[in-house]
């Protein structure tokens, strides 16, 4: 299928990071399986109503290896894919910033659901640097604030609750209805819009391949369902293109 596609498209989830130590969240292991409670750090209600969950939020990205972990085969197998022409676009739902580290080219990736390596207010315009309100957090703020405006502070990820970038949006339906292939990697396809980027790719007539070590909604639907460890398959697959 990749050798003879004309445009590949691929849609990453938590699984192809769990490989470089970053769990994912719903699987057997997962971050919320194994605490609920967890999830609400990630649902925007919870985050801006409620301070406790703040200061937890905080303290979970300290103690969370997102800076510290680094990309795994399965990540710098698409950057070889995209460097023989068989990767055209790719939407990762992941927000570590993996795909970027392992070289692969910036004007082909969008993150979805936004990223950890960056701080943005909830009501003023102003971003900056993760790291650096970090240490604001080490130095004792628990629950720092906006130093222009007073506002809530958030990693720059879309939580539950929170409209996606339209114009990502937009962007990764149109490059899944060219597709002809469409991989999805590591990903449940449970979470929405993203996960009715295949359905856009089937519509017009892509080939999909699912690559995911639990069942998802849409392997009835697939033309190939694969469970193979990631690190390992996705450089086989490049191997053969």
């Amino acid at each position: 299928m990749l050798r003879n596609a004309k445009h590949v498209v691929v849609l990453t989830g938590a699984g192809i990071s769990t490989e470089s130590g970053i769990p994912d969240f719903r699987g057997p292991n997962g971050m919320w399986t194994k605490d609920p409670a967890a999830e609400k750090t990630a649902t925007l209600d919870y985050y801006m109503g409620d301070p406790a969950v703040r200061r937890r939020a905080w303290q979970n990205r300290l103690k969370g290896n997102y800076f510290s972990a680094r990309p795994n085969a399965a990540h710098r197998a698409l950057v070889d894919l995209e460097q023989k022409g068989a990767l055209q676009f790719l939407v990762t739902q992941n927000v570590d910033g993996l795909h970027h580290a392992a070289g692969q080219s910036p004007e082909i990736v969008v993150e979805i659901h936004g990223n950890v390596r960056e701080v943005k207010c909830m009501t003023c315009p102003w971003r900056g640097p993760m790291e650096e309100t970090l240490d604001r957090v080490r130095a004792g703020e628990a629950d720092p604030a906006c130093t222009e405006c007073g506002g809530i502070l958030k990693s720059a990820t879309i939580s539950f609750g929170e409209n996606l970038v339209a114009e990502d949006l937009e962007r990764s339906q149109r490059e899944a209805a060219q597709a002809d292939v469409f991989l999805a990697l590591g990903t449940s396809l449970v979470v929405y819009p993203a996960a009715a980027l295949p359905e856009v790719a089937l519509r017009t007539g892509a080939q999909l391949v699912v690559c995911n070590a639990e069942e998802t909604p849409f392997d009835p639907y697939a033309d190939a369902v694969l469970r193979e460890q990631l690190g390992e398959l996705v450089p086989a697959l490049a191997e053969l293109v």
